[in-house]
């Protein structure tokens, strides 16, 4: 990766510094950060809402949506749901997965706000909020579950990262980072090295997204991920398509050789179950196996269960 800019490194610097200010308290060091970049870019502390000019729409839209992330941050309008993910041979819950919900006055989903947030130069201060999120609801789940968060790789990259992993109450062996984008090029070695120090702690690693856009061998080679997770897009149909059935026969001999578990994401369907299942994959998630919840009772019946579980229909 290219050496940041010295405004870049500047404002690394200044995050640093409200983190160490707030310690354990990383919601209000964050929302710190971004009045004191408001305040160096020359943006007002508010909207005084004056109505856009023709010549600057775009600015004025991203300046709105600065504003909404900085509400969201500041007061900490963040939920976490999380959606299981089950060993299909048995139906036991073995993981789970994050994911961010946004309290706020518009009905965006989550996507859209961390790609705006990208757009803003406030991603990785959502991200890393996103996470802190997880990882306070996390401490409700059952012990033996791992707990995976999406983070971009350019946020795994972030020097910010160890540190806020390290003041979870949350194991570190219990943590899977998921990588939601495909690598730039040379960000695969960076990320390896980064991650080593985390990785010999219990760290893990997943690929997202696989078969979509992260369709690089040689970069999930590279980073030697713990987990590699089949895209909806070739799971739906997998039972009838036999170009989706041999791709996944590909990636279940890849990730043998590997020495990674295989996902299926997006089960929907007993047929597609049964399909991915009979490929050997040996773990899943979807709306099939659980929706995403953020009620406490749904995660407390994920419990390690005390006697033998029955397979799930079409295994």
């Amino acid at each position: 990766m290219a050496d940041p800019s010295p405004g870049q490194a500047h404002v690394r610097e200044l995050l640093r510094e409200h983190l160490a200010a707030h310690p354990g308290r990383p919601d209000i060091a964050l929302a710190e950060h971004l009045l004191a970049l408001r305040s160096l870019t020359g943006l007002p502390a508010e909207s005084k809402g004056l109505a856009p000019g023709p010549e600057e729409p775009a600015r004025d839209a991203q300046e709105s949506m600065s504003l909404r992330i900085e509400k969201v941050l500041q007061g900490r309008m963040l939920v976490t749901a999380f959606q299981p993910i089950r060993e299909l041979s048995t139906g036991r819950v073995v993981g789970v997965e994050a994911f961010t919900r946004f309290v706020s006055d518009g009905s965006d989903p989550a996507g859209e706000w961390f790609a705006a947030a990208a757009e803003a130069q406030l991603g990785s201060e959502l991200e890393l909020a996103a996470l802190e999120s997880a990882l306070n609801s996390a401490i409700h789940l059952p012990a033996h579950l791992y707990v995976a968060l999406k983070l971009s790789p350019a946020t795994c990259l972030d020097p910010l990262l160890p540190g806020l992993l390290e003041e979870s109450m949350v194991a570190v062996d219990r943590v899977v980072l998921e990588l939601t984008d495909a690598l730039a090029d040379m960000q695969a070695a960076a990320l390896a090295d980064a991650l080593a120090p985390l990785r010999k702690r219990g760290l893990r690693l997943a690929v997202d997204h696989v078969g979509s856009h992260f369709d690089s061998i040689r970069q999930i080679r590279q980073i030697c991920p713990d987990f590699i997770k089949l895209d909806r897009h070739l799971v739906a149909g997998i039972e009838t398509d036999p170009l989706r059935h041999a791709f996944g026969e590909v990636m279940t001999d890849f990730a043998e050789q590997l020495g990674a578990v295989l996902i299926a994401e997006g089960i929907e369907t007993s047929d597609e179950l049964a399909a991915v299942a009979g490929l050997g994959v040996t773990t899943g998630q979807g709306y099939h196996l659980g929706r995403p919840t953020v009620r406490l009772r749904d995660w407390a019946g994920w419990k390690e269960p005390v006697h033998e579980v029955r397979p799930l229909a079409g295994r």
